[in-house]
């Protein structure tokens, strides 16, 4: 390997990441490093750059984005109304516009102390699987409660009862590193209260989840599934304590199990499924796919509320603006990495790859030549994950299966664009509750088959931390 600058000996030096004739791997920026999401890659990085058009859709098509953006953006309203192309809000809704979970098309967060409502965190409920609902998990992955169904929702429309209040209190987790420093990471502790039907069922599965970034989930759609399912190939080869393992859904359209690969647990096989049911879901809205509103038997005053379905009864969303949101939700274009070739971002890299983190952030594919939109078939993307499972833990186990994914499964996350998380988002509370405060405690709360990545990083240093944080931050 060719001698480095003097400039970058002494910074791997003093990162303890080795001497000047035995140089990390990483020594320069990859070619096309910068556009993660290749050729659609944005390159506008500030608060709004979550929310810009795939840069190689063509003005033709950018109309179709604008108009699914505005559904995206604008709150439905309850039934019945004079405006009924967004008529139908409820009965049982977590909020009334997409983007007020996704903020600004990035992450949502916890409820604050003094919320009225959580908002962009919803809680998803079950009971333990038994062989009697064995067609029910087939389809839906869970049990959903009996009363209260498969997702909590705190608000409601006039005259039925929202189902309760959701708040979140945290203890402390102190955890050190080897050269002394102390971090106090904070356990959540979720409280559900006010319920408005009665009680749950007494062995009751919680799991709260924010609401994910929406940038780059067309490509992530695009990867083709013989490549996640390669990297299962491998970990499972590698035996190196790294085991992911795909999860198996069920397909609404195709009524049949498929490959997952969105939400947190990858229990949704498509956007368009997800979508569907992220209306039916947090807005109460239906749709040709979920045609019925997200009601209980035990409900019965939101069964009999009006909505906002047609004459004919068509669905409240209709299929002209579900085909909308969907091409807005998958041209939702990727930024482009800052200071890919500092010193100390190269830096951070090598120590990312030397803590084995790569192992479940995979960082490269190439989209599909048939993928769904012209514009993300065959790219090179930099997304950070393998779209597998993996168990993180009891740290992070909500004990909640779904599908294949167990209580202690987590589908590995997305890297790209987190360092952008602050300018777009407001905050930086990371991992599916929200309960990381920063990118240092996200990294220290992997435990289960990370653990070895763990406590590689509490060896690290100030320096080596910050030239990680640094990386980190550059996707």
């Amino acid at each position: 390997m060719p001698s480095l600058p003097l400039r970058w000996c002494t910074l791997f030096m003093a990162l303890g990441l080795s001497a000047c004739d035995d140089a990390p791997r990483f020594t320069q920026a990859e070619p096309g490093e910068a556009r993660s999401g290749g050729s659609a890659t944005v390159r506008k990085t500030d608060q709004n750059s979550f929310s810009l058009p795939s840069a190689n859709l063509p003005p033709s098509r950018r109309v179709d984005f604008s108009v699914g953006n505005s559904f995206f953006r604008s709150p439905w309203v309850i039934a019945p109304s004079t405006t009924t192309a967004r008529d139908g809000l409820g009965p049982l809704f977590n909020t009334n516009a997409c983007q007020n979970c996704h903020i600004k098309d990035g992450r949502g967060h916890p409820p604050t102390p003094d919320a009225a409502n959580a908002v962009s965190m919803l809680v998803r409920l079950s009971i333990p699987d038994t062989p009697a609902y064995a067609k029910v998990i087939e389809h839906l992955g869970v049990v959903p409660e009996p009363v209260y169904g498969g997702q909590f929702q705190d608000m409601s429309v006039p005259g039925v009862a929202p189902e309760g209040k959701v708040r979140v209190d945290y203890t402390p987790v102190p955890i050190r590193f080897k050269d002394g420093t102390e971090v106090e990471l904070r356990k959540p502790v979720l409280q559900i209260t006010q319920l408005g039907y009665g009680p749950m069922h007494p062995d009751t599965r919680f799991s709260a989840r924010v609401a994910p970034p929406m940038i780059g989930l067309g490509l992530l759609e695009a990867i083709p599934d013989e490549a996640i399912l390669a990297n299962a190939a491998a970990q499972a080869k590698d035996k190196n304590g790294i085991a992911g393992r795909p999860n198996q859904v069920w397909d609404d359209a195709q009524q049949k199990t498929v490959l997952g690969r969105f939400g947190w647990k990858a229990g949704q096989p498509n956007l368009n499924q997800q979508n569907v049911h992220a209306f039916s879901g947090d807005m109460g809205l239906t749709t040709s796919l979920r045609p019925f509103d997200d009601c209980t038997d035990a409900q019965t005053a939101c069964k009999q509320a009006p909505n906002g379905n047609g004459p004919n009864g068509e669905p409240e969303v209709s299929d002209n603006i579900l085909r909308l949101v969907l091409f807005y939700s998958r041209n939702l274009a990727v930024p482009a990495r800052r200071d890919v070739s500092a010193p100390q971002v190269l830096a951070g890299k090598n120590l990312f790859f030397q803590a084995g983190c790569q192992s479940c952030h995979t960082p490269k594919y190439t989209t599909a030549a048939d993928a769904a939109e012209p514009e993300l078939a065959n790219q090179v993307i930099r997304p950070y994950s393998d779209l597998l499972l993996h168990d993180m833990g009891d740290g992070l186990a909500d004990n909640r299966t779904e599908f294949k994914a167990s209580g202690r499964d987590w589908r590995t996350p997305p890297l790209w664009g987190i360092g952008l998380t602050q300018a777009v988002s407001g905050h930086t509370q990371f991992l599916h509750d929200g309960r990381a405060r920063n990118l240092l405690e996200a990294v220290l709360w992997h435990g289960g088959e990370a653990s070895a990545a763990q406590q590689q990083v509490l060896s690290f240093n100030a320096e080596q931390r910050a030239a990680l944080l640094a990386f980190l931050n550059s996707l």
